[in-house]
């Protein structure tokens, strides 16, 4: 009997049968590899090529070779940015309304990209594309990111084929936690060792397209390059950031008038672009002292050589490209999330993360840990008056809806498609359209599903038709925008935009009205000479928000990241941690935060043994309960300052049980201060303890749990990983129900490593 099969034919034999092959999908003809960068928090100004001293001749040499673009927008923070680029839908549209950190119960705020979104990777490979990913993540909610998932919303869930990198907000530059593919990596080498992140995601994405060019040469590739630079910790090699002291010594006075000199000249912005005033609190750079100024240049020479460092990787990627004859068709496109950012605060920041455990860095702590700034343990950013400067010629920062928070820039190079060299576009673009764009100029098709899920509509527009004519037409629709509340509106050259103080009604905030086409900076503000207008923009901004999911808007910094906590963990009082568990993420660890709570260990001691038993944070901030010298200690650091307690006797041979129990006490009558005591037990004897009024009021930390060793930066006094010599069987942590968190503190320290 015979049968026949979906192609060819099934007899009974070879003989009397045809066989047949799938054919293998493969994209259109020519079609080009992708080699996106995307930086974290580099402002419009900070490339050379967009008028900064910085170094950074590979992107430079790239303008060069292709196009720049003045009119390019974001949507004000990373999460929301990444969503659009990979999407080309409005970030609430997708789920993305805000941060990947928390889901507020609004569809337009679930901190994941929606299945009906499909992504760029997704996309492409129904067109014959391979896809890798390497660097920041960010778009799959923190509870989501541990060993056990779920990993739907991880890259290889969205359609890359490899990924290499890190998923949360930011990380140790020389201390990340890693992840291959699904799973947590080690460290590939140390501060010591020459290790950096930025250049270890170069040698993967590298490592990436050598092997695809080894393998399916006949296959055109994404490989995505999300740089953690410049993103605080601002961490970058001491030669390079003593290279830069000279450069910024004038201040950021001088500095913004002198981007904007070179920007006028290269014809980025039209010759009658003014400076707007400068941003709210930062005073001119003479005021301040001559220790301050020291301070603050040295910030920002930490900033830009972190900047110029990632420079010379990319020139590492495209030497690549040149040498196994792939760069001709490989559009290149280096871009940031964002604007600067205002998280470093008035001062700027050492380490920023004690503040938000009431631990301020004085300015005399500040000065102690000069020699700090840039390296391993430390958590630099720079002051606001240096990231006006990176916004040159924008108002306001990164998180806002003017100029300074969603104006960015843009390069792209393609030798074989782009034949301009050199050229400006002053189009308005926006996140969004980039996927329709490179869909455009591949001439990939849009499916109908991806697996199995009907897709919306793209909403971004292509500007491909800018790469060859540079009086292409801008989008047609309007382009919204909205972050915390703050909002703005783009349609045809004009911009209505609204600053919103945390806090107040929003029916209280005062619109603005700009027309950008001929006030690049935003500062004629046309409201009073055109109030018709700034109405209409208004409504068109309401049925906007209303159509993509901005609704219901929402202020509220603290309330969502602690509701979300709240959420997350629940009920859940109790953490058992067998040997060998590590690298659990901070939204998924206990969270110990405002409250009393228990840990105790299940150990069998050898003697002569040392050791962290559990460690959660780094250098920056944490805790950790360890073995040293024969005696249990427990250190608890708060913004780099510790407070260590240690056992009065020596820890038996014997014990079985090595713990801590952390009591919250009554406030004190005269200050109100929050008072903890902090006491050491073995076998459930109390052995040592201190009462003090620090405690984790906000943040523990953005790094992870381990169990038996402390991966990162270390969190107390000791040299890291510092390893449990004993048999380490288990960790219980048990919660106590007293936990009173402050939700507007929590707000401010979860937007500050955002």
């Amino acid at each position: 009997m015979e049968s026949e099969g979906q192609r060819g034919r099934i007899g009974r034999t070879v003989a009397d049968s045809t066989p047949w092959w799938p054919r293998q999908m493969r994209g259109p003809a020519g079609s080009p590899n992708i080699l996106l960068v995307l930086f974290d928090d580099v402002g419009f100004s900070d490339f050379g090529c967009y008028g900064s001293p910085i170094r950074t001749p590979a992107i430079d040499r790239l303008a060069k070779q292709g196009l720049r673009y003045s009119g390019f927008h974001t949507t004000a923070m990373c999460s929301t940015t990444r969503a659009a680029l990979l999407t080309g839908r409005n970030h609430h549209s997708v789920g993305m309304g805000c941060l990947a950190n928390f889901d507020s119960g609004y569809p337009g705020y679930r901190g994941k990209i929606s299945r009906e979104a499909g992504t760029l990777a997704e996309i492409l490979r129904e067109n014959g594309y391979r896809n890798y990913f390497c660097g920041k993540w960010h778009v799959t909610p923190m509870s989501e990111v541990g060993s056990t998932g779920p990993f739907d919303g991880w890259p290889l869930g969205r359609g890359f084929d490899r990924y290499y990198g890190f998923m949360n907000a930011e990380t140790d530059h020389y201390t990340p936690e890693l992840v291959r593919d699904n799973s947590s990596v080690p460290t590939p080498g140390s501060f010591e060792t020459g290790y950096h992140l930025t250049a270890d995601l170069a040698d993967q994405a590298i490592q990436f397209i050598a092997d695809h060019i080894a393998q399916r040469p006949e296959l055109p590739w994404l490989t995505w390059l999300a740089l953690g630079a410049c993103h605080a910790p601002h961490q970058a090699p001491q030669a390079l950031i003593d290279s830069y002291e000279d450069v910024f010594a004038t201040g950021w006075d001088i500095e913004r008038e002198v981007r904007l000199a070179n920007q006028k000249d290269m014809g980025l912005v039209p010759r009658d672009t003014r400076l707007p005033p400068r941003n709210s609190g930062v005073v001119p750079w003479g005021s301040h002292s001559e220790e301050e100024r020291r301070l603050f240049v040295r910030l920002q020479s930490a900033y830009a050589a972190m900047l110029d460092h990632a420079d010379q990787q990319i020139a590492r990627i495209v030497d690549f490209l040149d040498r196994t004859g792939t760069r001709d068709n490989t559009i290149i496109l280096v871009m940031s999330d964002n604007g600067a950012s205002q998280e470093g605060g008035p001062q700027g920041a050492v380490n920023t993360l004690g503040s938000y455990n009431l631990q301020e860095e004085s300015f005399q702590v500040k000065m102690e840990r000069f020699d700090m700034i840039g390296g391993p343990g430390s958590h630099a950013n720079i002051p606001h008056g240096w990231a006006m400067a990176s916004n040159t010629p924008l108002k306001r920062y990164k998180q806002n809806t003017h100029g300074g928070g969603i104006r960015d820039p843009l390069v792209i190079s393609w030798p074989k498609g782009i034949q301009a060299r050199g050229e400006i576009r002053h189009q308005f673009a926006h996140a969004n359209d980039l996927l329709p764009t490179l869909m455009e100029v591949i001439g990939a098709q849009m499916p109908n599903q991806i697996n199995g899920i009907a897709q919306m509509p793209l909403e971004g527009t292509s500007f491909a038709g800018s790469f060859s004519d540079a009086s292409a037409p801008s989008k047609a629709s309007a382009q919204y925008f909205e972050m915390f509340g703050h909002r703005g509106i783009w349609h045809d050259g004009w911009k209505a935009v609204a600053y919103h103080a945390p806090g107040t009604p929003f029916d209280e905030d005062q619109w603005e009205l700009y027309h950008l086409d001929r006030d690049f900076s935003e500062t004629r503000d046309l409201a009073a000479d055109e109030p018709e207008r700034l109405k209409a923009m208004k409504e068109l901004w309401w049925r906007e928000a209303e159509s993509h999911k901005v609704l219901p808007l929402d202020d509220r910094f603290g309330p969502r990241f602690a509701e979300n906590a709240a959420r997350i963990l629940g009920d859940r009082r109790q953490f058992v941690f067998h040997k060998g568990v590590g690298h659990v993420p901070t939204d998924l660890a206990p969270d110990v935060r405002s409250r009393s709570y228990t840990i105790d260990a299940t150990v069998r001691m050898t003697g002569n043994d040392n050791g962290v038993i559990i460690s959660h944070g780094d250098a920056t901030t944490g805790y950790a309960l360890y073995v040293r010298d024969g005696h249990l200690a427990h250190v608890l650091n708060l913004g780099g300052t510790h407070e260590t307690v240690v056992s009065n006797i020596p820890i038996p041979v014997s014990a079985t049980s090595l713990g801590l129990r952390v009591e919250r006490l009554s406030r004190g009558q005269a200050d109100g201060a929050l008072k903890s005591r902090y006491t050491l037990l073995i076998d459930g004897q109390r052995v040592g303890s201190i009462d003090t009024d620090r405690y984790f009021k906000s943040l523990i930390s953005w790094a992870g749990c381990d169990i038996g060793c402390d991966r990162g930066t270390p969190v107390g006094d000791y040299v890291a990983p510092f390893e449990f010599t004993g048999d380490l069987s288990k960790v219980t942590v048990i919660l106590d129900e007293d936990q009173q968190l402050d939700g507007d503190t929590v707000g401010r320290a979860e937007l500050g490593r955002e």
